[in-house]
């Protein structure tokens, strides 16, 4: 059919629709958004649970560790709906709000930021630019080095 091969589309979707054209009109045709389930948070909860995330860990009571977790949403969700939400359903809903997966920096809280930046400044290309003790030598067998 000349029609399936423009739309790139299987004949039979093609026929479908046309049954449905004849049968309902141009309302028959109109999509019926996603298949599947609908989301088990609605945008105003998911408003929510974002503002509640942009409060921070700590606000939740999680002192010891500053990261949100799939686990800890998931615990958050179920406090503040009263809902049951999976892992999966959890990472959903933080992909509906935008949020992307990110690997944490693990620094020390010690840490001592203009030391680091005066070592890195004055002490590391002193280090980086030293010529070897001795060449480099061989490990090979039939090296002329070795006999």
């Amino acid at each position: 059919m000349e029609v399936a091969g423009a739309l790139e589309v299987s004949t039979k979707s093609a026929y479908q629709w046309r049954r449905a054209w004849k049968a309902g009109g141009v309302q028959a045709l109109a999509s019926r958004g996603p298949a599947g389930p609908d989301p088990k948070l609605s945008d105003e909860q998911l408003a929510r649970l974002k503002a509640r995330l942009e409060q921070g860990p700590a606000a939740a009571g999680h002192g010891e560790d500053q990261r949100w977790t799939l686990a800890r949403i998931v615990a958050l969700i179920a406090t503040m709906f009263h809902v049951r939400v999976s892992v999966t359903t959890a990472w959903q809903a933080m992909q509906r709000l935008g949020y992307t997966p990110q690997m944490p920096i693990h620094r020390a809280i010690e840490r001592d930021e203009p030391a680091i930046t005066h070592w890195r400044r004055y002490q590391w290309p002193a280090v980086k630019e030293s010529p070897p003790a001795h060449p480099p030598g061989s490990a090979s067998p039939t090296s002329a080095a070795r006999r």
